[in-house]
């Protein structure tokens, strides 16, 4: 909650760190579905499919502009991903885990367009 003595300057900041954190979170929890997912109930090698995710990491910690635009692309291929499995699978759990794929990597393209939109709006040094 804003302070009556916040600057502009104080609240842009503020924006661009949630939305950071949640880009981050977003991503370390759609890391997290997938390895439990395909190690956890399936038991399988697709696990892998989380390893391109791990890519953005350091550069979404380090408030990379550019990390943050390809990020929000990158995303796509697991949406499509889990929308696929979410109709198509026959076992519940299988289709719980696709439903939570698909919420994280919307929150993940919303956390970093959100971002990016933050910081170009304001002239943002870093």
């Amino acid at each position: 909650m804003p302070s009556p003595m916040d600057t502009p300057e104080d609240s842009h900041l503020r924006k661009v760190d949630a939305t950071r954190w949640a880009a981050v979170a977003s991503l370390l929890a759609l890391v997290a579905v997938l390895l439990v997912w395909e190690l956890g109930l399936h038991r399988s090698w697709w696990a892998i499919k989380a390893l391109p995710l791990c890519a953005p990491l350091a550069g979404l910690l380090k408030r990379r502009l550019y990390t943050y635009r390809w990020t929000s692309l990158l995303v796509w291929p697991w949406f499509a991903e889990g929308v696929v499995r979410c109709t198509t699978d026959a076992s519940l759990a299988s289709r719980a885990f696709a439903g939570a794929e698909v919420a994280l990597t919307l929150a993940l393209f919303i956390a970093c367009s959100l971002h990016v939109r933050t910081r170009l709006s304001h002239k943002d040094p870093a």
